[in-house]
């Protein structure tokens, strides 16, 4: 059963609904998986293995009757799956990496979740979080800190990290995740496998949340760019109640040409790219993560594309960002906070949290009619520099993988970063625009250290973003290389 364990989710739905291999094998491989390799890097933090194989043989049940009858089976049948554990999972502990919440089980699941499920997904347990899904970098007080497979000192970012190393290790081949400041994005990098932040309202904020956010974006990891397209189709499409939905459906991403069987060639003649790995200067970064991304140029140009070196006047996305995340963490943790924060212990909430919280506790009114003004002419800029590429190429994250006893790099290029936020620039100006982005395999550093590059697109140009990250894909293979665990 361990040659499943590299099989794309695309390959794996296929074997199983082909009837080369059963859904309760394709549990067992996976759980036997989790056991082999778990206990090195803490990705999986709960698990559900009774469960799970309970279900896969009433799947197995299922696919005889479908057989017979000649029903369709759903698209990801028996494929298992954990899922990050800031989703809610009906049934199954979900902690956000919180002591608060640490024994937390709720009764639904989260839209996500509730999607993959019924298109076969078998939910088998969760993965490890920042506290709060709060930082780049995935540790909290209940599980301990997840490590890289790729070199076990070092981070694997956040705060989807524990699905970004289950992806990378072998446990599964794509999973669900959430990026406000570059969650999918960054361990995506950090691991060597693909984050795809998408458009708002792909994925619909529904109640009990806020459905009217904007800023944090729930989307999918995998270990191929076919893989998260696979996911997006299953994924996203309008919801009643979600009042920001983009009102075309998940079949949008149906794109056979992603599929690893299919033979059609892939070019990029005359798309337009813009390579820009400090976006114009705006942010520090280390000299490996620049070459990297100044040779992704040559890729883009060998497969057609008209490449430069211009970058979009992102100067107003920081403000957008720091205080629209300032705003949100109030909404959703303000009262908290608050209540923790008066406990003579001094609470159970990560400084950074409670830092984050507080900017949003001093915001004035001013503040917020400064930060849409800024925001629309953030609009304007983006729309001005589409007009005259269809992608933009950067760095996902600004720093190698780093020391994973470390909270977040101290400095990069010797400047110190002075706090928990600065060093993830390079994701959350692109979190500001609004824009969908990606981050795909774009080498490795002298030391092995895998590196991501991020391509971004114009808000609602998810597709066209899936395409020309497929077409870099395809001509590097970096994704081809695996961590020796």
């Amino acid at each position: 059963m361990t040659d499943l364990i590299w099989l794309s989710t695309r390959e794996l739905a296929a074997l199983i609904a082909d009837g080369g291999v059963s859904a309760t094998e394709a549990v067992t491989a996976h759980l036997a998986r989790i056991e082999e390799v778990n206990p090195a890097i803490n990705a999986v933090v709960t698990l559900q293995p009774e469960r799970a194989l309970a279900e896969a043989r009433a799947q197995d049940e299922r696919y005889v009757v479908a057989r017979r009858s000649g029903d369709p089976l759903p698209r990801l049948h028996g494929v298992p799956m954990t899922h990050k554990d800031t989703h809610d999972t009906a049934g199954m502990r979900t902690t956000l990496g919180s002591p608060i919440f640490a024994d937390r089980v709720p009764q639904r699941d989260d839209l996500v979740v509730a999607r993959l499920r019924a298109a076969g997904v078998i939910s088998t347990g969760k993965n490890n979080v920042p506290e709060f899904a709060a930082g780049a970098h995935t540790f909290n007080p209940v599980f301990g800190t997840t490590v890289n497979p790729y070199d076990t000192s070092r981070s694997v970012a956040g705060s989807s990290g524990g699905v970004g190393a289950a992806i990378a290790a072998g446990i599964q081949a794509s999973g669900d995740g959430s990026d406000m400041g570059g969650s999918l994005r960054t361990p995506a990098s950090f691991n060597n496998v693909v984050g795809m932040r998408p458009s708002n309202g792909r994925v619909p904020h529904t109640p009990p949340g806020n459905a009217w956010a904007w800023l944090a974006q729930k989307g999918f990891m995998g270990r191929t760019v076919g893989d998260v397209a696979l996911l997006m189709s299953v994924g996203c499409g309008p919801d009643p109640d979600g009042p920001c939905s983009v009102q075309e459906p998940g079949s949008v991403f149906d794109l056979p040409e992603l599929d690893p069987a299919s033979q059609r060639e892939t070019r990029l003649d005359r798309l337009r790219v813009g390579v820009a790995p400090t976006l114009g200067g705006l942010m520090e970064v280390e000299a490996e993560v620049v070459e990297a991304v100044l040779a992704s140029a040559g890729v883009f140009a060998g497969l057609g594309a008209d490449v430069d070196d211009v970058a979009p006047d992102l100067r107003e996305a920081d403000r957008v960002f720091d205080v629209q995340r300032a705003y949100d963490f109030v909404a959703t943790w303000g009262d908290l906070v608050r209540e923790e924060t008066a406990r003579p212990d001094g609470g159970r909430i990560k400084d950074a949290v409670v830092w984050n919280t507080r900017l949003g506790f001093d915001l004035t009114t001013e503040d917020l009619v400064a930060k849409d003004a800024a925001r629309g002419r953030l609009w304007q800029a983006t729309r001005d520099y589409f007009s005259t590429h269809d992608v933009l190429v950067t760095a996902t994250a600004q720093a190698l993988p780093f020391d994973a006893e470390l909270e977040y790099p101290q400095s990069i290029n010797g400047r110190p970063m002075e706090n928990y936020l600065e060093w993830m620039r390079a994701v959350t100006l692109i979190s500001a625009t609004g824009c969908p982005a990606i981050s795909v395999p774009g080498g490795f550093s002298r030391d092995g250290l895998p590196i991501g590059i991020q391509i971004v697109a114009a808000p609602g140009r998810d597709v066209d973003l899936l395409r020309v990250a497929h077409a870099f894909e395809s001509a590097t293979r970096y994704a081809d290389r695996h961590p020796d665990l």
